[in-house]
């Protein structure tokens, strides 16, 4: 059942978004777009209360509750990144904005880094939430709860190392010689 839950505020998360981009470019209705996408977050407070509802109410603890708590610590850390990054997308498409902008050399290397600390705050945030739905189901099935410590644990040193590799090897521009056309080929 927990699962269901997730899939639901996630493709909620998803329809509010679309919904509020929709109503912001294509209609012109941007009050209506900013209530729509201030509801997205709204979605993750739902799974929550529902997830702590149900070890209240003596639902054993399973991975799929630590899933809910990673879930809404990837929500809270990175929702207003992936909203500004489908915006931008938006704007461009419906709106005549410019196109987005490709990162690359040190600007990717400090967004990198910018994505550790997101990641902290979500590791912090799951690690908080993984840690009262522990108190909440007092014993029943912690084991499997406890276990989101460890991935997200693997998540934040995949993370440091995707951004000390680009830290190493920075992401070549792709305005680079190596990827400009042949001379003749205009």
């Amino acid at each position: 059942m927990i699962v269901t839950l997730i899939v639901a505020c996630e493709v909620g998360f998803w329809v509010a978004v679309l919904a509020g981009l929709i109503a912001r470019y294509p209609l012109r209705r941007p009050r209506l777009g900013a209530a729509l996408l201030i509801a997205a977050p709204v979605i993750d407070v739902v799974l929550l209360a529902l997830v702590a509802v149900d070890l209240v109410r003596g639902g054993t603890a399973s991975w799929q509750h630590g899933l809910a708590a990673i879930y809404i610590g990837f929500s809270v850390a990175f929702g207003h990144q992936v909203i500004a990054w489908a915006d931008v997308r938006f704007a461009h498409r419906f709106a005549s904005a410019p196109p987005p902008v490709r990162l690359a050399g040190r600007a990717y290397t400090v967004s990198c880094w910018n994505d550790v600390l997101r990641t902290v705050v979500m590791v912090a945030i799951a690690g908080g939430v993984t840690g009262g739905l522990i108190a909440l189901a007092r014993g029943s099935g912690t084991e499997e709860l406890v276990l989101n410590f460890r991935i997200l644990g693997i998540v934040l040193a995949v993370d440091v190392l995707w951004a000390v590799s680009y830290t190493i090897w920075p992401r070549p521009s792709s305005h680079s010689p190596r990827s400009s056309p042949p001379a003749g080929a205009h």
